[in-house]
């Protein structure tokens, strides 16, 4: 049986591929095709295709690989109808209830909030303390000094 797959060609980091047609018992990189159809350029993402071979082997039974049947629907090539869709994969995650974003909200126990409330309300009560004893001691450092003043208005006159 035939197929039609992608063989990689180019050097280090930069692959180019070939879509060749190929006896299926065969690796891509073996170097014996049965005909060479296009290439394709990933990094641009381009692709030159001769369409009359291609729907030619189409016609006569090759089984393009899940890119290549991708890569002739974007080149409009009609697919027969025996060729399998490539499915798009789903991502999996395992043990998805361990993640945080999937775990219960933790709220702070009962006890530690009522402690909490505690404890800012004593500082709003000591608070309040402190500035009614400095407003007492500024209130009656300021009647002595209103007595001093009205003393020494009234010894003059």
């Amino acid at each position: 049986m035939l197929t039609i797959r992608l063989q990689r060609t180019g050097r280090k980091a930069h692959a180019m591929f070939r879509v060749v047609v190929q006896d299926s018992r065969r690796t891509p990189t073996s170097g014996k095709i049965v005909a060479h159809i296009g290439n394709y350029d990933p990094h641009n993402k381009t692709s030159n295709l001769n369409v009359e071979k291609a729907k030619f082997y189409l016609e006569h039974g090759s089984q393009p690989s899940p890119r290549v049947a991708s890569l002739f629907r974007h080149n409009k090539i009609d697919l027969p109808k025996w060729v399998a869709e490539p499915t798009k994969k789903t991502a999996s995650v395992k043990n998805a209830e361990k993640l945080r974003k999937n775990q219960p909200k933790e709220e702070a126990p009962i006890e530690e909030v009522k402690a909490e409330e505690a404890i800012s309300e004593a500082t709003e009560e000591i608070v309040t303390e402190e500035a009614e004893k400095i407003v007492e001691e500024a209130g009656v450092e300021a009647v002595e000094e209103a007595e001093a003043k009205a003393e020494e208005t009234s010894k003059e006159s």
